[in-house]
């Protein structure tokens, strides 16, 4: 079935590569801004209105949300890459059914996470050896936001598979939305009706169910090539296994990495909730900084997927290499505004001196190493666009996991166990990463088919 490309869609084999990159990726790093907003909402109002405790209890709880939510984004990344690379041969059936393949694991995964969510709650932070002022917080807010989790999930997947066919523009509205609305359920749900810890769960699950089901209206109601069909939905066995050998060594990979960020968590907690609080700081913030790097990686998936889908190899080269340049010019800008106000930045989400302290020390420490995550995201979305998940996912296992433990575990018993060098965990599991992933990069080019079509 041959069906013509629709206006909000957009064709990356053609055209200027900056300017495709730009326009796809734009829209994805506002959305992007506007979807970070709201979970940096929620720790403002909780560390000025609740407590330093609260606070610390949101941001211990982050690396436990991850370790689920990252394993279903991998298997989204896996539905965007084949969905990119039928939109890019133009065999459009089956863009149709990958996308209700995609839609009926999602409602499935749904089901599993939260379950998982709700009933692993206490096992985890009693895992991640939460502090016993903090414990009780965190509890109340990830049994409500597992609850919820399905609206993440379902527009998680939604603008995933938009993405897929160059459509960044329409998520970002309903981001937009959606983060007002979080922002003025925050403030309703702490400062009028007092609700502490559980206002914020509650607003951020409502926001996300909204944007959940503007995103399924639009995939059902659209007249274009990736239209949602209700009688259609149903799992395409093939087109599954295409899918997860893609998407399950990204998903394991982020899920073990984010394991292993709790591990982290762990030796951060043992500080108390000064340095707990400090380095939940220092994550939204650092979260920002990392923005670019994010929305531009899903850039070159989409972006290298398509062109690989129509068999233009060099191009998908040259569009990698220029995004790499690209976002490490925007990550080293935006990283030197927040060292350089790093105080008043960490002052947002609290007023402790203790906090500040600790924030801005993690601030100034570890920010320019993230000059080399950009390389690590580009090339590893890169790679995944071309259909290779395995090798990105050994290199960032080994980095994140292994060589990032070895590190904590090797300083803190002989060395010196403090919250600086704990903290610098990070850095060495990206520095780490960079030498690999070029490595591998440039034996795995020389592979490569280098003739394309006219």
């Amino acid at each position: 079935m041959a069906q013509a490309v629709g206006r909000r869609t957009r064709d990356m084999t053609e055209g200027s590569i900056v300017r495709q990159i730009i326009l796809f990726s734009l829209p994805l790093m506002l959305g992007n801004i506007f979807q970070m907003l709201y979970n940096t909402v929620d720790s403002i109002v909780v560390g000025n209105f609740v407590g330093k405790e609260a606070l610390a209890a949101v941001g211990s709880t982050t690396m436990i949300v991850n370790m689920l939510v990252f394993f279903f984004n991998g298997f989204s990344v896996g539905a965007c890459v084949i969905i990119g690379q039928y939109f890019g041969a133009k065999e459009m059936d089956k863009l149709h059914r990958s996308v209700e393949t995609t839609m009926m694991m999602t409602f499935i995964f749904c089901v599993v996470m939260t379950l998982v969510g709700v009933f692993g709650v206490r096992p985890m932070l009693r895992f991640m050896s939460t502090p016993e002022d903090v414990f009780e917080d965190a509890t109340t807010y990830l049994t409500v936001y597992f609850w919820g989790i399905s609206g993440l999930l379902i527009y998680n997947m939604g603008s995933g598979i938009l993405r897929a066919v160059g459509d960044t523009t329409r998520p970002l509205y309903f981001l937009i939305l959606t983060s007002v609305l979080n922002i003025i359920l925050d403030l309703v749900f702490v400062i009028v009706f007092h609700l502490g810890i559980a206002g914020v769960a509650y607003a951020t699950i409502i926001s996300q169910m909204v944007s959940a089901v503007l995103t399924l209206v639009l995939l059902t109601r659209t007249s274009e090539i990736y239209r949602l069909s209700w009688k259609d939905l149903g799992i395409d066995g093939k087109l599954l296994k295409q899918i997860f050998n893609v998407g399950l060594p990204a998903g394991i990979q982020q899920v073990i990495t984010a394991f292993s960020n709790v591990f982290v968590q762990s030796y951060v907690n043992f500080f108390g909730s000064s340095v707990m609080a400090g380095w939940s700081c220092y994550n939204k913030l650092d979260s920002f900084i990392m923005l670019p790097m994010s929305s531009m990686a899903l850039a070159a998936t989409t972006y290298v997927s398509q062109n690989i889908g129509a068999k233009k190899y060099k191009r998908a080269d040259r569009g990698t290499f220029i995004t790499i340049a690209m976002t490490v010019a925007v990550t080293a800008v935006i990283g030197s505004v927040i060292v350089i106000f790093a105080g008043p930045a960490i002052g947002l989400f609290s007023q402790d001196a203790s906090v500040i302290e600790y924030g801005v020390l993690f601030i100034r420490w570890n920010t320019f190493f993230l000059l080399f995550n950009c390389v690590n995201h580009v090339l590893a979305a890169s790679l995944r666009g071309r259909g290779d998940s395995k090798g990105p996912m050994v290199i960032m296992l080994l980095a994140f996991v292994g060589i990032r433990q070895l590190y904590l575990f090797a300083v803190t018993h002989f060395v010196a166990n403090t919250p600086l060098l704990v903290g610098l965990g990070y850095p060495v599991g990206w520095t780490m990463c960079f030498i690999l992933e070029v490595t591998y990069w440039l034996i795995k080019r020389r592979k490569w088919p280098k003739s394309e079509t006219p």
